[in-house]
This record gives structure tokens, sequence and C-alpha cells, in this order.
């Protein structure tokens, strides 16, 4: 994980975690981000990975804090990008001249394993968490769900490295959760069939692209206890929301 390299950027962009998975000389880059963290992460990642052995790059949904280097990735590896299906035709226009033709694969709702050598990467559904078309990560040798924006926190990058283990821990950073899960999550019945999908999984840690990051049944279940009833997106608007003002 690469979590401190928009701090030179103070107010002006949100914190992002970007995720390196290397397994037998092949890699795969998940939520990478954009312009503001390329240089940063192409330094970063080169000791555990040269660029040009990466073979996959993994975006949960299309934001620019996502994917919006896309068009320096192609250029520069001869990786392919998986994002929704619903997402393949909106972010070719990251890109310029052709240079996504052939090279988006398009996620089909339901999911997909993808083979990284020794391992499986499955893009796991997590639609209106916040985008319409919307996928988790899961890596099955190490049990980590890289859940995007599900799990974020708003915190400062030198707290990020302090796992949640605990159900105390938990409620001790909702604080630094609530706000955006309230705004971005879209609705809470969506809350509750993610989270009892995720029930059903074998997860040992929850690593979201923003903020701390979860270690254990303990805090994942406490967090998934949370969400479940969280009442957040549509469930919170009313027509006040939707009034033309002069």
């Amino acid at each position: 994980m690469f979590n401190d390299l928009v701090k030179d950027a103070g107010d002006h962009a949100v914190q992002a975690n970007q995720f390196l998975v290397v397994s037998d000389g092949e890699g795969a880059l998940i939520d990478p981000s954009g312009h503001l963290t390329y240089n940063s992460l192409v330094l970063a990642m080169h000791k555990y990975l040269p660029k040009q052995q990466l073979k996959y790059l993994f975006a949960s949904h299309q934001d620019p804090d996502i994917i919006g280097a896309l068009d320096k990735w192609l250029f520069s590896t001869g990786c392919n990008l998986y994002v929704s299906k619903l997402w393949s035709r909106f972010v070719p226009h990251f890109c310029n001249l052709n240079r996504a033709d052939g090279r988006i694969i398009g996620i089909p709702d339901e999911g997909m394993p993808v083979h990284l050598r020794d391992t499986t990467i499955y893009a796991v559904p997590a639609h209106f968490l916040h985008a319409e078309g919307n996928f988790q990560f899961y890596d099955n040798k190490s049990k980590i769900l890289f859940s995007g924006d599900v799990g974020a926190s708003m915190v400062d990058p030198d707290d990020i490295q302090r796992p949640i283990r605990t159900k105390d821990d938990f409620y001790q950073e909702l604080h630094t959760m609530s706000g955006f899960h309230k705004r971005y999550m879209v609705s809470n019945k969506a809350c509750r069939l993610w989270a009892n999908m995720v029930r059903n999984m074998d997860v040992g840690m929850m690593v979201p692209q923003h903020g701390r990051y979860f270690v254990g049944k303990e805090a994942i279940h406490a967090f998934l206890d949370w969400i479940e009833n969280l009442q957040c997106g549509i469930d919170l608007f009313t027509q006040e929301h939707y009034r033309f003002r002069l």
C-alpha cells in the first residue's frame, strides 16, 4: 500500500491509497489514482516491481482519483485495465488517440476472477457503493478485500498505518467515516446486500482506498454491523433537497 503520495497537495486533493499486488514476477495495481500520484507511484513501486512487469490495472470505478492517469499507464506499460462494463466506454476519455483500443476489459455485473500467477484476484460486486458500476477486489491468497470507498475514512496520512483491529477501534474512528458514507453510499439497501455478501467471504483484512484499514474479523464485523443499518444517500434526501431557489 502507498498512502502518502498526495500529501504535498494539502487540502486541494483527497488522500488516496494505491495497492500493488506482486505474484511471481507479475504485478497488478488496484486503484492507481490520477496524475498527482503517477510519478511518485512509479518510483515507489519500482523497488517491488518494475512497471514493465505490470500486467493489470484494476479500477473500482471511473473517478479521477481512481484512474485519472490511465493514459500514462497504457503508454508506459503493456498492461490492460479491468473496470465495470458500465464504464468501459467512458474511461477511454482519459486517453489520447486510440491508446485504449483493445486494452479495456469490461467486468460483468456479477464480477469475475482474474489469475495472477499463483493467486487469483476476484472482482466482487459493490454496485452503488458509490458508483453505479462498482467493484471491489479480493486476493484469495492474502485474504485481503480491497474495498474501494467502502470503509473509507478521512484521516491524516500519518495515521493510516495504524490498523483498526477491534470493535472499540472502529467506534473511535467512526467520526472520520460517518459523514463520507452517508453522502457517498447510495442507499441502505445496497449497504445491506453488500454486508450480507462479505459475511460469507473469508476476509482477513479490508483495505479501503481512503484512510485506515481493518484487520481481523472483530473489526470487519463491527463495520458490517454498522453499515448494514446505515441510512445514507437517497434514504436521507427529501423534497427540500430538490427545490429551486432564487
